[in-house]
């Protein structure tokens, strides 16, 4: 029998999330990435493991996705604040974080500025805590990445974009289901497409120079650090990965093969192998 998971919503900072829970135990708070579609139910197939494994797992919809308020802030910094003002609300003072794609710099971030927050961090293809290679070749892919955002601004996805958009994303595409995929398209159009239009359109933060790259700054971690990341992943992930290997073999770094982007679903019982024990 798969462990339940619950469904409801929270008031935390001025806003209502929604989130998904199951399980008891210590605290397992699952973050996802801010591409068009991404919400807590990125996370559906990994909880019931974690639950099972005597963890309360939860995963919610930060504000701007899923089904929770859309803020008048668009900024990251208003995602990573949501992160303890969820665990306020639920009165959760410790928790174990799970973070995928944009969401692992957020994490980092909150265990560097609130360690006691913090008990374990799990990244998960993040590619802004990998080294560059050489400055062109990064400064290119930055530019695609742009172009390409600039472009899914435009218009809201047909159901075919969206499945476009989620293969791109993964090896599996037999994971891709009519139910997955109607999801996934559900969180991608209207008010939350309105907000990735808002978010697209911010502007850059202007860069400091003399600022440490993130990726440097996570030996600084004080609490138990896992990275797993996907041989097949874009933007030279995979070279990036064995280079911050190379420049930081204390890190415990993981790649997947046989895996894109979505890690949590392409690698899904790899995630479990590592993190649980990992958490345990």
């Amino acid at each position: 029998m798969s462990a339940t998971i619950n469904d409801t919503s929270v008031r935390a900072a001025g806003l209502n999330l929604r989130y998904l829970e199951s399980g008891s135990g210590h605290p397992v708070i699952f973050l996802h990435g801010g591409s068009l579609g991404s919400s807590a139910d990125v996370f559906l197939r990994n909880m019931p493991a974690f639950a099972k494994a005597g963890f309360r797992a939860l995963a919610f919809d930060q504000p701007g996705f899923g089904l929770s308020d859309v803020p008048e802030d668009h900024s990251a910094g208003l995602r990573r604040k949501s992160v303890l003002a969820f665990m306020d609300a639920l009165g959760i003072k410790t928790a174990a974080l799970v973070a995928h794609s944009q969401a692992g710099g957020m994490g980092v971030q909150i265990a560097l500025a609130s360690p006691e927050r913090v008990s374990h961090l799990v990244v998960l293809g993040t590619g802004s805590l990998l080294p560059p290679l050489e400055e062109a070749k990064e400064g290119l892919d930055g530019a695609a990445q742009q172009r390409l955002e600039r472009k899914m601004a435009t218009h809201e996805p047909t159901i075919e974009e969206t499945r476009k958009l989620l293969e791109a994303n993964l090896f599996h595409h037999d994971l891709i289901t009519s139910e997955e995929l109607a999801l996934r398209h559900s969180r991608s159009t209207g008010k939350n497409f309105e907000a990735f239009v808002a978010r697209s359109g911010l502007p850059a933060a202007p860069k400091d120079p003399t600022a440490v790259p993130l990726w440097r700054r996570m030996i600084d971690v004080t609490c138990p650090l896992l990275l797993i990341y996907g041989r097949n992943d874009r933007a030279n992930a995979y070279e990036r990965a064995l280079k911050l290997k190379e420049l930081a073999p204390q890190l415990d770094l993981h790649i997947t093969p046989d895996c894109k982007h979505l890690v949590p679903w392409d690698a899904q019982a790899e995630v479990e192998r590592l993190t649980i024990p990992f958490l345990s």
